[in-house]
């Protein structure tokens, strides 16, 4: 055999460039290597700009600045399924980053991210494409983007997902998609509950942490409980409730059972299955606040429907609430008095808060949060209304003193509670007689100058319901509470303008206060209101029937008569008819005046005796008409000086 000859290699092509190795450290040069056409430099590129996003935001920066976003969205679309699996994992980790959401919202990527969910993409691409629309969704116009780009179908899909990570991605996305109403429409309408209920059987925490919160909102809506329900979701719910290996989901979990307790048929089943009673117990026994401050929004959520009312009531929920109202946590106390004001509206919740409740209320007015003294003071205000034997244990358990505090709070709603509350007890006589001991006249001051009209009417109906006593009147008067009351008369707030009303003629009922009332100008004031067909009401008439009854001299001169109950006393004249609007002066200010030759004014002054006076002359009209004043106080005159003396009545004329 002859000797092997070796073969030399052939020289390669010239028109073929050389195989060339390049290591860089730069991130700007990888990122020039975006735009090579060649598919492996393409690929490794992406996976270096990967593994320096994932170091850190300001490494994310960087390559915002270096202009990296834009060629990268380019390659979402490549041909290649590497380069495009490794475009999509940058996304995934950019997306974090606000700038980069912004400039990616711009450049309207977001079908070319949507399209990477499909379902015969890699399980790798759907991780990060997934938490890339995670990122994004946390922004408003983002959502809408997601929406008018159906991303919203295929992400309900991947809730089915084997891998975690796609799951957690996934519900994240939809539980920040679900903050849009439109959102929780569609939702429904892919029926996308069942699946979201599967996530609750998840070894992974923040899974089923996301799922809660996501049926927490999307149960907001009548066909997503009713859904739930179907769906055996109450019993999945409540076994996390009694699972204490889950407690960090209970908060969330209380979240959507509140929800779902507005459902009266969901209430029922609750109660059927025991698990009310469950619920109850939980609440009262956790040791976790924001656990029984959450309980006590459930039960009160429900509460607002009297069918649930009723069913709370059967279950002895006020034990659980009087419990709660104990507890150390601000939060806490807060929802359980709003539970309890809910609850008020059943007649027998009431009368059980009457001997348990209310003095655990009256403890928390006087508490340093002013929130907490808010929503005891409103739950007082529900216990007293139609309800005198509550008003009492209130006045009974020394809560007058933290009410009458309360009136000079920075918080317009515990003002308006507490002058409810106090407005109820003074409804009773024997306990508004023990009212003035505490200045709630004086008090009140503050709230009739409020600009807030829920507190201008509730104290306008405290001053209603307080001074029907003179002393109360008095106090009132004295402390310059009348200016503001009459000022309230111009309100243009239907409800303050009748409370006000009603006040000033439950004030006009003696004689200097409403002399006081007609110097502030209520009088005129309620003249104008009259005129009004819509600003009038029953209270304005009737309060400026009182103010002229007992400013008889007025009332003379206005109208030209006198009623049978208007008894004239000392310092009645007749000063002659005066029109509508005109002010008419007081008797001090006419003598000081110089004789003229106007009509005289005719003043009466007349002092009684030990011995009755005549009979009156039968047959005679029951009303002094205009005129009659003059004649009717001569015969009084004549009679004194004729027959016994009785009465000595003085004509003094001023001739004007």
């Amino acid at each position: 055999m002859g000797k092997k000859v070796k073969k030399e290699a052939e020289p390669p092509p010239k028109d073929v460039f050389d195989p060339l190795t390049i290591e860089s450290k730069k991130a700007a040069t990888v990122v020039l290597m975006l735009n090579s056409p060649e598919e492996e430099i393409l690929a490794k590129a992406c996976e270096a700009i990967y593994r320096f996003a994932l170091k850190g935001e300001e490494n994310k920066a960087t390559l915002l600045e270096l202009g990296a976003v834009e060629p990268l969205t380019k390659l979402l679309t490549h041909e290649d399924k590497i380069v495009r699996r490794n475009a999509t994992m940058i996304f995934g980790i950019l997306a974090s980053n606000n700038d980069v959401k912004k400039l990616l919202r711009e450049l309207d990527v977001m079908n070319s991210i949507i399209a990477q969910l499909a379902p015969e993409e890699e399980v790798v691409i759907h991780e990060f494409a997934s938490l890339c629309l995670a990122n994004m969704s946390a922004e408003y116009t983002s959502k809408v983007q997601i929406l008018e780009h159906g991303g919203l179908e295929p992400l309900v899909r991947l809730l089915a997902s084997p891998d975690p990570d796609v799951k957690k991605n996934s519900v994240e996305c939809i539980y920040n998609l679900t903050q849009d109403f439109q959102c929780r429409a569609a939702l429904q309408e892919l029926n996308a509950i069942p699946p979201i209920l599967d996530l609750l059987k998840s070894e992974y925490p923040v899974i089923q942490l996301l799922a809660l919160k996501t049926l927490g909102i999307i149960t907001n809506d009548k066909e997503a409980r009713t859904t739930l329900r179907d769906n055996q979701g109450v019993d999945h719910l409540i076994k996390i409730l009694e699972t204490k290996e889950l407690n960090d989901l209970h908060i969330e979990a209380l979240s959507v059972i509140a929800n779902c307790l507005e459902d009266m048929d969901t209430l029922v089943l609750i109660q059927q299955t025991g698990g009310l009673k469950k619920l109850l117990s939980f609440a009262e026994n956790s040791t976790i606040p924001d656990i029984q401050k959450n309980a006590a929004k459930a039960i009160t959520k429900a509460a607002y429907d009297p069918e649930n009312r009723k069913l709370f009531h059967e279950q002895e929920v006020e034990k659980c609430l009087v419990a709660l109202l104990g507890s150390e946590n601000d939060g806490t106390k807060i929802a359980a008095s709003q539970a309890i004001s809910a609850m008020c509206e059943n007649t027998g919740s009431k009368e059980f808060f009457n001997n348990q409740g209310i003095p655990q209320l009256i403890l928390l007015l006087k508490s340093d949060s002013e929130e907490v003294r808010e929503a005891a003071s409103l739950a007082l205000a529900n216990l007293t209304t139609c309800h005198p034997a509550n008003a009492k244990a209130i006045a009974e358990a020394d809560g007058v003193d933290p009410l009458v505090n309360i009136l000079s709070s920075r918080r317009d709603g515990a003002v308006a509670n507490a002058a409810t509350v106090l407005a109820n007890v003074a409804m009773q006589e024997p306990l508004r007689t023990g009212l003035q001991s505490h200045g709630v006249s004086s008090a009140l001051l503050g709230p009739l100058r409020s600009a807030n009209t829920v507190v201008q009417s509730k104290a306008a109906l405290t001053v209603a319901a307080t001074a029907c006593d003179v002393e109360a009147r008095t106090e009132l008067r004295n402390s310059g509470g009348l200016e503001p009351l009459v000022e309230l008369l111009r309100s243009k707030h239907d409800e303050v303008r009748r409370h006000a009303s009603w006040a000033v003629m439950v004030c006009a009922s003696d004689e200097l206060t409403a002399v006081e009332l007609c110097k502030l100008g209520a009088l005129d004031i309620l003249e104008e209101v009259n005129l009004s067909v819509s600003r009038k009401n029953k209270f304005s008439e009737a309060a400026y029937n009182k103010l002229l009854n007992n400013n008889l001299s007025l009332k003379y001169s206005l109208t030209g008569y006198l009623s049978s109950s208007n008894i004239i006393s000392d310092g009645f004249y007749d000063y002659g008819r005066i029109n509508p609007g005109t002010k008419l002066l007081p008797l001090k200010d006419l003598c000081l005046q110089e004789p003229s030759d106007q009509r005289a004014v005719l003043l009466v002054n007349s002092k009684s005796s030990d011995v009755s006076p005549p009979p009156s002359t039968e047959g005679k009209s029951s009303d002094v008409g205009y005129g009659r004043s003059i004649s009717s106080s001569s015969s009084f005159r004549r009679a004194s000086k004729e027959k016994t003396k009785l009465l000595r009545a003085q004509l003094v004329w001023f001739i004007l």
